[in-house]
């Protein structure tokens, strides 16, 4: 095929929410390029896009694909993203590797979250949107309603292209306010017919071009002058104001399809092939020194991989964009990620699916393939000998839902490890963690569903048996008051015996606290003389304060740091439940020692035992970890978001209305928050979304410290 440069490359990618109908728009566009001769169906399970067995398993999209097509002597590279939330990571890796975004929306269900959650990514990101109003021969279908939606939530900057004559089952035609022209299909779709518009809809059609003149005049002083002077501008003139539009995102266009009828695709194909920005309008991508890097074929030669795979029949494949420079076949290439390690790429291809069509060169801003690299995972550089760019531009959402996994059969756990290690690389919305606090392997992903997926490839790719059970909640331990125990530790067995003895006194600590003075403990008055302090920032959170108040060498010096090992010892796992503990601060004022019996060991266990004891009687109490959640969900369902909330110990910090939806605020502890997005789900019809976040740890309440207190004890008895 030809080689295509960076004025002749568009890369799109393809959005929206789940159920839009992106994977049928996307077999369509290959239909109308000449790249496949036949449709395939979801239903039918021979789509270009979803080849993956668990795709087919499910009915819907799991991963992008990556397609391209020639069109109007230009290549367009398309990714087809999945709608569903859990999957949104697809989404913002196609965003940061495509220059504009096709949002679909059903026109049956209007602005969904999912797409207001896409927009506000590609917002960011500052990529050029345009629209496709799809599913206009749905029963439910109403453009009106959803242009108005549409105004609403992303603002003035809707421009509509087209409108329908009419919208439902009914719908087969029509008017394109840029071209001036009325289209209309027969009932099997394909070719349309062009003719002029009628009468009826001349004024409604005359204004509405109107506005595209003026929002395509606006981008342009030269083309606004024209405006004014004559009142129009020519086709070409409205092309390129549009396209400066895009670009500087004031003008989002809004098209008509029926992906499933093919009416009006071939249309918006027309348009992204002649007014869509070229790879090289676009800003310049900045690598990690912060400098940019230009789309030029006589750069530097560096590759980004954003994806990789492990397809059936064929191992690994990794995805790429060429972001300077010409890849030839056969090039020699290093991984500036993995230790400079040397990549041949024997094979280049530009793929459509599964489809891999090989090629020789590939130039700055094209998207490619190959097969078979040693060593290259999903974020890598690639580059030629001498040039030194590394790029890291892709940020993911923080994880929804947390799973621990561990295998059936316990021999498989390593086996497990290395095929949740290729997951991850395979999609780094997958985080996995070995979990030293929990005991447990914890795996976090989006939602339910991603999870979901991830444990069915696992199962039927891998042919290993898992299972998910719900994660322990990384609880802490603190003390409210002060309190005094000590320990005597005493062995003899022959010999030299053990004997270290400790009187300590523990408090809780906070930042700015004042120097221990005096302390009164059954009438009993304790006074300190602080000798050294030691401060240790527990990596768990939170401090570790010791003060060595010893007088008159009742244990000599060279003890204190084993007492300090078996004070940490129990902050590792704390008295009540085994969890961390945090912020305490203790005083070691007294002791004893014998000339041969004393050691380190004995001083450690002693340490550690009066430590236990003064916890303790120190009104001890378990913090657990509290989110900042935020819900975007419709108003229509706000009370029962609302309701469930609480039901969940939340309490609600604020709520407001954002673009057409309710956004309501919450503290929430992880505890409640388990199983949150398949709740969520299921009260709104998927129509809601949340984020979370770590905010602090808080006291639990007496009732639920009850509970976790009778469950250790119980655990413990078992073991």
């Amino acid at each position: 095929m030809k080689v295509y440069q960076s004025h002749e490359i568009k890369n799109i990618a393809l959005l929206g929410s789940k159920g839009s109908g992106k994977t049928t728009l996307a077999e369509a566009m290959l239909y109308e390029c000449g790249v496949i001769k036949r449709r395939g169906t979801v239903e039918g399970k021979n789509t270009v896009s979803d080849y993956f067995p668990v795709e087919k398993e499910y009915g819907y999209s799991v991963f992008s694909t990556v397609f391209y097509a020639e069109f109007l002597g230009k290549k367009l590279n398309v990714i087809d993203c999945p709608g569903a939330d859990d999957f949104v990571g697809s989404a913002i890796t196609a965003l940061n590797v495509t220059d504009t975004g096709v949002i679909v929306i059903d026109s049956q269900y209007g602005v969904e979250v999912g797409t207001q959650n896409i927009f506000r990514t590609a917002e960011n990101l500052n990529k050029p949107i345009l629209f496709a109003m799809n599913q206009l021969d749905g029963e439910k279908a109403d453009y009106e309603n959803v242009i108005h939606q549409m105004r609403e939530t992303f603002g003035n900057r809707i421009v509509q292209v087209q409108y329908p004559l009419s919208c439902g089952p009914s719908f087969n035609s029509m008017i394109d306010v840029l071209l001036m022209k009325m289209y209309s299909w027969s009932p099997e779709g394909g070719k349309p017919t062009i003719s002029d518009i009628p009468e009826s809809e001349m004024e409604k059609a005359r204004e509405l071009n109107q506005k595209l003149v003026e929002a395509a005049a606006e981008n342009d002083e030269t083309l606004m002058e024209k405006f004014f002077e004559q009142g129009s501008l020519t086709e070409d003139e409205m092309r390129e104001g549009i396209r400066k539009g895009l670009i500087t995102r004031s003008i989002y266009p809004v098209f008509c399809v029926s992906a499933l009828r093919d009416m009006g695709v071939r249309r918006m194909m027309e348009f992204l092939g002649n007014v869509v920005p070229f790879v090289s309008e676009m800003p310049k991508p900045v690598n990690t020194a912060g400098e940019e890097v230009a789309p030029d074929a006589n750069g530097p030669t560096s590759l980004f991989c954003f994806k990789t795979t492990v397809e059936p029949h064929i191992g690994e494949v990794s995805y790429f964009k060429v972001m300077s420079g010409t890849v030839h076949q056969g090039d020699d290439l290093i991984n500036v990620d993995r230790g400079d390690g040397r990549e041949r790429l024997a094979q280049l291809f530009c793929v459509c699916g599964q489809i891999r069509t090989p090629v020789d060169e590939l130039v700055a801003g094209d998207i490619g393939a190959s097969v078979k690299l040693k060593d290259v995972r999903t974020g890598n550089t690639l580059n030629a000998k001498g040039c030194e760019y590394h790029f890291d531009f892709i940020k993911y959402p923080a994880p929804k839902y947390q799973r621990a996994i561990k295998p059936v059969n316990e021999s498989d756990a390593e086996k497990l490890s290395e095929i949740l290690t290729r997951m991850h690389e395979e999609d780094p919305t997958w985080l996995v963690e070995q979990s030293k606090e929990l005991k447990q392997t914890i795996v976090s992903g989006q939602g339910e569903f991603h999870l979901r997926t991830l444990k069915w490839r696992i199962e039927n790719n891998d042919k290993l048996p898992v299972e998910f059970i719900e994660p322990r909640i990384p609880y802490r331990e603190t003390i409210t008051k002060a309190a005094r125990a000590d320990y005597r530790h005493k062995k003899q067995s022959g010999g030299a015996g053990q004997f270290g003895e400790v009187h300590l006194i523990v408090e809780p600590y906070y930042e700015g606290m004042p120097a221990p003075d005096v302390y009164r403990f059954n009438n009993q008055e304790y006074r300190m003389n602080v000798r050294d302090t030691q401060t240790i920032d527990l990596e768990w959170g939170g401090k570790l304060v010791v003060c060595n108040c010893i007088v008159g060498g009742a244990i000599d010096a060279r003890f204190i740091p084993a007492i300090v090992k078996g004070l940490m010892d129990r902050m590792e796992q704390g008295p009540l439940t085994g969890s961390y503990a945090r912020d305490v601060r203790v005083c070691i004022y007294d002791g004893k020692m014998h000339p041969v019996d004393s050691n380190e060991i004995s001083f450690r266990l002693a340490g550690r035992n009066a430590f236990s004891e003064a916890f303790r009687n120190a009104g001890p109490k378990i913090l657990e970890p509290v989110y900042d959640v935020e819900v975007l969900t419709p108003s229509d369902v706000m009370g029962d978001v609302m309701s469930d909330l609480q039901g969940r110990r939340a309490i609600i910090m604020g709520m407001s209305s954002e673009k057409g939806f309710e956004k309501i605020t919450a503290k929430v502890p992880l505890k409640e928050m388990s199983s949150y997005s398949t709740a969520l789900s299921s009260i709104t019809g998927g129509r809601s979304s949340f984020s979370m976040k770590f905010a602090s740890y808080e006291l639990v309440p007496s009732d639920v410290q009850e509970k976790l207190l009778k469950a250790y004890e119980a655990e413990q008895t078992d073991e």
